[in-house]
C-alpha cells in the first residue's frame, strides 16, 4: 500500500495545532433579543460620515413589488413605522458593485491552497497581528479565559477578515444589503440567497433601531459584512457582546468588542475548550475504489471516528485522540498534490465562520505566525 507524502513542516504544524498552549458570520434569524446589544427603540437617530465605495445609484426601491411587502412585513411583525420605510428606501441605493463581487468566480484553474495561504500568512498581516495582540493582550487572554478559544485563532480571524480593522469595508450596508435582497444575480441558488440577504436587511433594521443609530451609517463589505470581525447583521444580534463593559456593543470601533464577539460566536458554534484542532494526514493512493473518498465532501462537522477513517485508507501523520471524531479536510493544490488533514470540532468550528477548509487553516496558521512572531 502506498500512501501519499506528508511533509516535515506538516508534521511541526501539527504538533503545534494539537498541542498548542491552552488550551462559524452568517447566522440564521433569531427571534430571541440578545441582552448585549444596548437597546434603545425610538431613540433618537444620529446622524454618521461616509465614503462609500460606490454610491450606487437611484432605484426608487418603494416601486418595486418585493421591497413593498418587505415594507408591510416589518410593519407588521416589528411595528416599524410605514411612511419612515418608505422614505428610507427611496434613499437607498442599487449597487452594481455588489452584484459584480457576489457573482461565483468563472471556472478556472483549480483550487490552490498555497496560493491562497500565501495572501494572509505574509509579512504584512504578520506584523500587524503583533501589535494587534500587543496592544490588546490583556482583552485577549480574558477571552481565552472565559471563553475557552485561544488568543491566536482570534488574532487569526481578526487578521484574515481585516488585517486588524485596517479594511472594513465602505460599503452603505443598507445599500449593498437591499440590492442584494431583491436584485441578487442569476444563480442556481438565487431564491435562498436572497431570502438570506433579506433576513440580514431585516436584523440591519432591528439592530439600527435598538442601537438608536441611523441604517444608513452602517458601514462594511459589498455583502453587508460589519466590523472588525465582519459579523452579518444578525450575527451582531445573536452573537456579539460588549466585552468593554461600556453598555453597546460596537465591532467597527471598539477591538476588545470584536475579540469578546469572535470568541463568543466560535463556542455558539461548537467549539470545545482544550481540544486540539487538526493532524495532517495521508491517504492510500492505491486503494481500489479510494474507500477515503467518502469522507470528501461531507456537511462540515466532525462525525467519523478515528477507525472508520484508517479502515479507509486515511492515515494520520501523528497520532490523535482515539476518544474524538474528525472529518477529512482536503486542501487541493492545483496541479501539486492534495494535503490532507484531519479536522476536529474546533476545525469545524472556524468553518462555520467561512463555510472554506482554506479560510479556517488560513485562520490557524495565521495565528500561529502571530504567535511565533511574539516570541510565545
Amino acid at each position: 500500500m502506498i500512501f501519499k507524502h506528508v511533509s516535515p513542516s506538516a508534521l511541526l504544524i501539527s504538533l503545534l495545532l494539537a498541542f498548542a498552549p491552552h488550551p462559524d458570520a452568517f447566522a440564521k434569524h433569531s427571534s430571541k433579543k440578545p441582552h448585549a446589544v444596548k437597546k434603545s427603540s425610538g431613540a433618537k437617530l444620529r446622524k454618521v460620515a461616509f465614503s462609500p465605495d460606490n454610491e450606487g445609484e437611484f432605484a426608487n426601491f418603494t416601486q418595486w413589488k418585493d421591497v413593498s411587502e418587505f415594507i408591510d412585513m416589518m410593519v407588521e411583525k416589528h411595528g416599524f413605522d410605514r411612511p419612515e420605510l418608505e422614505a428610507m428606501f427611496r434613499k437607498a441605493r442599487y449597487v452594481e458593485t455588489t452584484i459584480q463581487l457576489i457573482k461565483p468566480a468563472p471556472p478556472g484553474k483549480p483550487k490552490n491552497w498555497h496560493a491562497y495561504r500565501a495572501r494572509f500568512i505574509e509579512p504584512v498581516r504578520i506584523n500587524a497581528g503583533v501589535a494587534f495582540w500587543d496592544a490588546h493582550a490583556d482583552a485577549l487572554a480574558r477571552a481565552e479565559e472565559q471563553y475557552g478559544v485561544p488568543a491566536d485563532i482570534i488574532v487569526g480571524i481578526i487578521g484574515v477578515e481585516t488585517i486588524y480593522g485596517r479594511n472594513t469595508g465602505s460599503f452603505r450596508v443598507l445599500d449593498a444589503l437591499t440590492t442584494l435582497a431583491f436584485d441578487y444575480p442569476q444563480t442556481p441558488n438565487r431564491s435562498s440567497r436572497m431570502d438570506f440577504f433579506r433576513g440580514e436587511l431585516e436584523q440591519t433594521l432591528l439592530f439600527a433601531r435598538e442601537s438608536g443609530i441611523d441604517p444608513f451609517s452602517l458601514l462594511g463589505s459589498y455583502a453587508g459584512a460589519v466590523g472588525l470581525p465582519q459579523f452579518m447583521p444578525g450575527s451582531i444580534r445573536k452573537y456579539a457582546v460588549d466585552f468593554d463593559g461600556d453598555g453597546r456593543v460596537d465591532l467597527r470601533n471598539s477591538p476588545v468588542d470584536a475579540i469578546g464577539s469572535v470568541a463568543n460566536f466560535l463556542v455558539e458554534h461548537g467549539w470545545k475548550r482544550g481540544e486540539p484542532i487538526a493532524f495532517p494526514a495521508a491517504v492510500a493512493s492505491n486503494e481500489p475504489g479510494r474507500g477515503w473518498d467518502m469522507f470528501i465532501g461531507q456537511p462540515l462537522e466532525a462525525k467519523f471516528t478515528l477507525d472508520e477513517l484508517k479502515g479507509a485508507g486515511v492515515t494520520p501523520g501523528v497520532e490523535p485522540p482515539h476518544d474524538m471524531q474528525y472529518g477529512l479536510v482536503d486542501l487541493q493544490n492545483g496541479e501539486e498534490p492534495t494535503e490532507y488533514w484531519l479536522g476536529t470540532t474546533n476545525f469545524y468550528a472556524i468553518t462555520r465562520y467561512n463555510r472554506s477548509f482554506f479560510y479556517a487553516m488560513s485562520v490557524v496558521e495565521l495565528g500561529r505566525a502571530v504567535r511565533s512572531a511574539r516570541g510565545g
